[in-house]
């Protein structure tokens, strides 16, 4: 296909065609090739209109800047042993996101689960189920003990719960000026459900000093380097939320062994918050009577300004408070982002909303790019911790291109932002409505 043929007809079209080569075309013309945010550099609305083979009936409402979700979508595919449909990110440490129409179930399959690797996992074939252990130490633990697996599932109640994890980054391609680290677009979150041992029943089982405030993991994963020597992460949580009841040491991932990927044959499991407190290859869980100060605990990795900053602002690390509960966010799921319905056909929208260790109060949904919204239907949770999903049914009032636009807002009446949040330094937490193309014909 020629440069002139991918300039001048329409997206759909294109992309029914050869994707990838229209892609990467519509991109590389209309958008910073750097940055794949999804904000409009250098052409009108007119143009964008020209691009998508299509009118755009609630331009004037559109967001100034903002690039039409057809052409900031990209589903470049990438294998890894026990997914599928994963987009890759980077590949040492491996690092791969699911792209929203994969994220429909109700209960995560491991298969889309994404993957985020600060190091390099323990060699698969040197998992040995039956000799891991866990140890459970610290400053702060009365009794120090080390357990089997086999011991843990003996000793202690097993529990299951769904629960929400996200990569405490995801959703950072969209923030300008750049910031450092994956470009997560929408797809580091999973809601998988787990089964393992609660967290607080095997402390309490150890003994918990009067002075504890904190615990921390280890895993078997290594530094990227591929020096043993040198941890990957290490990262932990406040007492408080180790000792919620949904905090778990897990072994199995939705009936089965957890994935190798996500962390087989032990894994650390807080959900609502970053999921790089949720340690996998599970070694050892220290308590202790200050917080935490293993690898990737000190800012700014995990942190954000204590007060909002202008964007590109150099934050001192004292400057910097490390991240607990996740923002409120929402994903809209089905249909995928691209498609072309009838206009005389009600159009059925869902998705999943979450807000970290609160709950989701309401979804609205909208397609005038945020000028006016309408209620959808939300689920309770199935536990605490767990999303919610939200369905509506959707009609428009004419041809050509839309967007469909999804707002949660939690428990406490915090609503999403329609577009990127406050800048930080490592592009965390972003929380932005999210958005699918639609093409009305």
């Amino acid at each position: 296909m020629t440069k002139k043929t991918l300039e001048t007809r329409g997206i759909h079209e294109l992309y029914a065609e050869d994707p990838v080569a229209a892609d990467k075309r519509l991109w590389d013309r209309e958008a910073d090739p750097l940055t794949r945010r999804g904000f409009l550099k250098r052409s009108s609305l007119l143009a964008m209109g020209a691009a998508l083979g299509a009118s755009i009936p609630f331009a004037d409402k559109m967001p100034a800047g903002l690039i039409p979700a057809a052409l900031a979508q990209s589903d470049e595919p990438f294998s890894i042993t026990g997914k599928e449909g994963l987009v890759v990110l980077n590949d040492r440490p491996i690092n791969a996101e699911t792209p929203p129409h994969l994220l429909d179930d109700d209960i995560t399959p491991g298969r889309h689960m994404f993957v985020r690797n600060n190091g390099l996992p323990p060699e698969q074939s040197s998992i040995d189920v039956d000799g891991w252990t866990l140890e459970v130490a610290g400053e702060s633990c009365v009794n120090p003990a080390t357990f089997s697996i086999a011991e843990l599932k003996d000793k202690f109640d097993h529990h299951t719960y769904q629960l929400q994890v996200e990569c405490g980054g995801n959703g950072r391609a969209e923030y300008t000026p750049s910031a450092s680290g994956n470009q997560w677009t929408t797809g580091a979150v999973a809601c998988p459900s787990f089964t393992g041992a609660r967290l607080r029943d095997v402390l309490e089982a150890c003994g918990i000093k009067d002075d504890a405030v904190y615990i921390g993991y280890y895993g078997a994963d290594i530094h990227a380097s591929g020096d043993a020597n040198k941890e990957a992460i290490s990262r932990g949580v406040p007492m408080e939320k180790a000792l919620e009841d949904e905090s778990l040491i897990a072994w199995a991932m939705n009936g089965e062994d957890i994935p190798y990927q996500n962390g087989h044959p032990l894994r650390l499991v807080c959900g609502g918050w970053p999921g790089s407190v949720s340690g996998k290859w599970l070694r050892r869980i220290v308590i202790r009577n200050q917080k935490h100060d293993g690898t990737k605990m000190a800012p700014p990795s995990y942190s954000v300004p204590k007060q909002p900053v202008a964007p590109g602002t150099d934050v001192p690390d004292e400057d910097m408070q490390t991240i607990h509960s996740m923002p409120v966010k929402s994903l809209i799921t089905f249909p995928r982002s691209g498609i072309t319905h009838a206009l005389n056909e009600p159009l059925h929208v869902r998705g999943h909303a979450w807000a970290g260790d609160l709950s989701v109060e309401n979804v609205q949904v909208s397609i005038d790019f945020g000028a006016t919204w309408q209620h959808a239907e939300l689920k309770e949770a199935p536990n605490r911790l767990a999303w919610q999903r939200f369905t509506a049914t959707l009609e428009f009032p004419e041809p050509g291109y839309y967007e469909v636009w999804a707002k949660a807002t939690d428990s406490e009446g915090v609503s999403q932002p329609m577009v990127v949040p406050g800048w930080n330094p490592k592009g965390y937490l972003n929380n932005a409505c999210h958005r699918i193309a639609v093409q009305i014909a």
